[in-house]
Formats: C-alpha cells, structure tokens, sequence
C-alpha cells in the first residue's frame, strides 16, 4: 500500500517534470518562430526600403536633368533675345546716324537757299534801283509806262486777237456744252408717267359694294370723312373709283379699302381702325422708296429722316412729273456732267437729289420750297457744300460753287425734256390745296378736304369750339374768302359737318 502511494506519487512527480520540460521546449519553439517571423519581416522592410531609397534617387535624378534641361533652354532663350536686342540696338544707332546726316544736309541745303534768296533780293533791288536811277520813276511808274507803250503800239494787233480768242473760246464752250448735255440725256433713259388725280380699285365681288355705302350710306359717308377722297361708286361692274388731288390720300384710301374687305366687316368702327393702320403701312412705305431711291442713285449715307423725307416726294408732282423721279432723275444728269467736266461728283449728285426735299413738307410749314430745303439740309448736319450747290436751283441766291450751276442746269433738262411735265394739272392741284388751306386758316376748322374735282369743300370742325349756328356763319365765312381770294370756275359748294360723339365705357 505503502509502495503504491510512492509509485504514484513518483509518478505524479515524473509527470509533472516530464510536462514542465515539454512545455519549456514547446516556448523555446514558440519563441523561435516568433524571432524568424520578425526576422524575416525586418529582412522584407530592409528590402523595400532599399527599393524606395533606389526610386527616388532615380526621380531625383530626373528632376534634376529636367531642371538642368529647362535652365540651358532659358539660357539659350535669353541669349537670343540679347542677340535681337543687340542687332536692333545695332539698327537703331545706323538709323540714327542716317537722320543725323540728313539733318545735316538738310541744313546745309537751307543754308545754301538762303544764300541764294539773299542774292536774288540783292540783284532785284539792284535792279530796281538802276530802273528808277535811268528813267527817274518808281518801279510802279515804270511798269505801267511799259505796259502802256505796248498796247499803244499793238493795240488794233491786241484788239483782233482777243476777238478772235474771243470768239473761237465762245464756239469751243457752246460746243462743248452740247456734247456734254446731249451725251448725259443719251446715257439716261427714263419713261415719264404724269400723275393722275383717280386712282381705281378692283372689287372681287360686285355685292361689295352695297356693304361699301351701308345702311343710308354711312359707311361710304365714314369712308371719305376719315380718308378725305371721294369715292365714286357707278355702273361699272366690280369697280370703284377714288378721287382727290392728293396720291398718299388716293393710297390711304385705297389701303384702307382693301383692308376692309380682306377683314369682311364694313363699319364706321372698323373703318377708323383700318384707316388707321392704312397710314402706319403708308408711313413704312415711304421709309423703303426713300431708301430704295437713295441706293439707286448710289447714295448711301444719309440719315434716316432725309431718306424718309425723299420717299414722300414720291406722293407729290410738280406740273405733273412726280418729284421724286424727277430729284433722281437731276441726281443722275448731275453726276454724268460733273464727270465730264471733272468736278465733284458726290457733292453734284447729292445737291441734285435734295434741291426739292423741302417739297416734302411745304404744305404743312410756311415757306418756299428752297428755303425749307435748307433749313433741312442744315437741321440734319448735310455737308454745306451739298447746301450750296442746292440753293440756287431757282436762282434765289448766288451760285457758289461749279456744282451749283451743275444741279441748276440738271434740273432744267429734266423738267424741259418733252413729255415731262404738264402745267394745267399741276394748275388744277394748286387750285385745290388753296382751297383746303383757306378753310384751314379759320379757328376751330380740324379738318378739309376739296373733292369733286374742287367743286365741293368738306370742312370738318371741333364741335366743343362752334355751335350749330357758328357751323353756318362759318360756311359763309370761307365761301365769301374763296370768292375774294382765288379764282375759279363755276360755283363752289362749302359744306361744314359738325359731328359729335359722346362715349362711355361700362365697367
């Protein structure tokens, strides 16, 4: 029993020691595997440290060859610019050294022309005095008494000379003027149409016109109050005629009209509106002949409200020619002699296309025509040559300049050509804006309108400013002025419309 307890405890004890040993070596190799680990991860940092420290040396080396490579570029860039600047320097002092030998000859030269003006001033004065010394005058006196015994001793030689230069200057002028004038007619070439005081509208339908005059004829009554022409509707199938002295009253009416029906509805409302846009198409229209003209002629640069003022000369004639074809056909015969003579063309072209421009407004403002012209001209900053060679197309004012005679001459060609122009209607058209100017001058008149041929005056009033009785004392008053102030044939009827409207808006 005793043996067995000391067995097993001998055991327990070799147990214990065997277990102790195993687990010293089991650390032992535990610790062994730890140390290689290390040791081999100490070998791998060393390694790519080794690879880092390789790589950047290399990336060191190449931005230092970069840098060594860009700092020869910028030398060899610096010494470039230095040799550029030592060759313009070197160009420079040469050019300088030239301007100073110039400057010296220049000098010397002056020098020398001083001298010589010095010894002409000596010569003459020597001259002169030598002169005065042998025939006791002064240089004046003698000269007049050498020009006088000359013509005393060729005087009837002198006198048939001069006749003769006289005359063959004379036969070489006349001449040359033909030629001159007779070559620009031939190279311009323009129909003449004289305007006349009807203008005719086509209807698509006949039943228009019923609509047209409206119920007891108050459309057609709206129609020639607002437009100022009369409308004569007659048997002729699908047409109606539009009458008046006036072409953009013709044109407004006729737009209207067109207007009215494209839109179907014919009432006194309507009629104002389309009266309306009638005359804002109108105006446009006028702004596109004025620059169509302007281009046609070849002139291009003037302003805005010239051009707009020459496209409404196409709405006004003189003696039956329209203005505006006239103006351009002056621009174009004044361009063609001052070639041939060998002056300014510009200035000639320009004078001739605006010596009538004061025609556009001069039944609105008071004045000739050639004075509004100017006052134009002059508003808008026309070039005073051009001013000067329009003025005197009338003779009004002294001829200035060569292109003044050119315009004035121009202008007499066009309006003398055959078929150009015709006085009795241009009579007849004057006839009846003195009409309308003469009710227009009495208070409270707002509008007038000559119609029939000038046998009937429609004078609308402001109905706040005359009564119905002032309405009739008027009629009176402008028939008894136009029997003392114009002459005409067979009567006159003046017919004064006093119109009022009263107008409210519910809201």
């Amino acid at each position: 029993m005793i043996y067995q307890i000391a067995l097993a405890a001998a055991g327990i004890l070799a147990g214990a020691v065997l277990g102790y040993l195993l687990r010293q070596r089991a650390a032992r190799m535990s610790a062994n595997s730890i140390e290689q680990r290390i040791k081999l991860k100490l070998e791998e940092a060393e390694k790519q440290s080794k690879e880092e420290i390789e790589e950047a040396k290399k990336k060191a080396e190449s931005i230092v060859e970069e840098a060594k490579k860009e700092e020869r570029e910028r030398k060899a860039a610096i010494e470039r610019t230095e040799n550029r600047l030592l060759k313009k320097e070197e160009l420079l002092d040469k050019d300088e050294e030239e301007i100073r030998e110039k400057s010296d000859e220049l000098k010397s030269f002056e020098k020398k022309l001083e001298k010589e003006r010095d010894e002409v001033e000596e010569t003459r004065d020597s001259i002169s005095k030598r002169l005065s010394e042998i025939g006791k005058l002064t240089p004046e006196e003698a000269k007049k008494r050498i020009i006088s015994q000359v013509e005393e001793d060729n005087k009837e030689e002198i006198v048939d000379l001069l006749k003769k230069l006289e005359k063959e200057k004379k036969e070489e002028i006349e001449k040359k003027s033909l030629d001159i004038i007779t070559t620009a007619l031939q190279r311009y070439s323009r129909s003449h149409i004289s305007d006349i005081t009807t203008t005719v509208l086509t209807l698509p339908s006949e039943d228009l016109k019923g609509k047209i005059i409206g119920r007891e004829g108050r459309n057609i009554r709206t129609l020639e109050r607002i437009t100022g022409v009369e409308f004569v509707i007659d048997e002729t199938p699908d047409t109606i005629l539009i009458s008046s002295f006036d072409p953009v009253r013709r044109e407004i009416a006729k737009l209207t009209l067109e207007k009215l029906i494209q839109d179907g509805r014919i009432q006194p409302a309507k009629i104002e509106d389309k009266a309306e846009e009638a005359r804002l198409e109108i105006d446009k229209r006028t702004q596109e002949i004025g620059e169509e003209a302007v281009y046609e002629v070849g002139i291009l640069n003037l302003p805005k409200e010239i051009v707009h003022l020459l496209g409404r000369l196409n709405f006004r004639t003189s003696y039956g020619q329209n203005v505006l074809t006239h103006s351009m056909e002056v621009a174009f015969i004044a361009g063609m002699i001052a070639e041939e003579l060998g002056v300014n063309i510009e200035i000639a072209k320009k004078g001739a296309l605006l010596h009538d421009i004061g025609k556009a407004i001069d039944y609105e403002v008071a004045g000739n025509h050639v004075e509004l012209g100017m006052k134009i001209l002059k508003k808008y900053d026309i070039d005073p040559r051009v001013i000067e060679a329009m003025q005197s197309h009338h003779e009004d004012y002294p001829f200035a300049s060569p292109e003044a005679y050119i315009v004035a001459t121009a202008d007499i060609i066009s309006a003398a050509r055959p078929g150009a122009r015709r006085g009795t209607l241009e009579q007849y058209v004057k006839r009846l804006k003195d009409l309308e100017k003469t009710a227009m001058s009495f208070e409270g008149v707002k509008s007038s309108y000559a119609v029939s041929a000038g046998r009937e005056l429609r004078v609308f009033i402001v109905p706040e400013k005359i009564d119905d009785f002032g309405a009739l004392q008027l009629a009176k008053n402008i028939a008894g002025r136009i029997e003392s102030d114009m002459k005409y044939p067979g009567d006159i009827k003046v017919t004064v419309i006093r119109e009022v409207r009263a107008v409210e808006y519910a809201r």
